[in-house]
């Protein structure tokens, strides 16, 4: 029986951690990497822009090994990302600066967020069609933080 790298506590063969010090094993083999079985490129770059969810996809999609050297993938996962942190921004953020400008003042909530959250919205739907269309798109601001996003990694 192997003993504990770290401690010295004997430890069994398929023991991924010591059961005394709690230290990892070194021959334990590694967790598997993440696959994206049965994901072509086109399906997984639509997956990213899905309205509030297409951030679990885009993670998805830059976690796995399948598409770590497809840029065209990788910028739309990032892409996806960041309108995503867009949406959260507005949703966070602008959400409730109308009652911090005007504290006495009631202002209805059809106001400068809701318009934003509806642009962006739109922004992920027009994504939609254009990958949908395999015609790769960079969005203003958010394409070139996609670009250097995919340039570094």
């Amino acid at each position: 029986m192997p003993y504990c790298c770290k401690c010295g506590t004997q430890v069994a063969n398929a023991d991924v951690f010591c059961g005394s010090c709690g230290h990892r094993q070194g021959s334990a083999p590694a967790a598997p990497p993440i696959q994206a079985a049965g994901l072509n490129s086109r399906t997984a770059s639509i997956l990213c822009y899905i309205p509030f969810v297409g951030w679990i996809a885009a993670i998805v999609v830059l976690a796995s090994e399948k598409f770590r050297t497809d840029r065209g993938v990788r910028f739309h996962a990032f892409q996806g990302l960041y309108l995503f942190v867009a949406w959260l921004i507005v949703r966070w953020v602008f959400r409730p600066i109308p009652f911090f400008f005007f504290p006495g003042v009631h202002i209805p909530h059809f106001s400068f967020d809701l318009i934003l959250q509806l642009a962006i919205l739109g922004v992920w739907i027009f994504m939609l069609v254009k990958v949908s269309q395999d015609q790769s798109y960079s969005l203003p601001i958010l394409g070139e933080l996609a670009h250097k996003s995919v340039s570094e990694s």
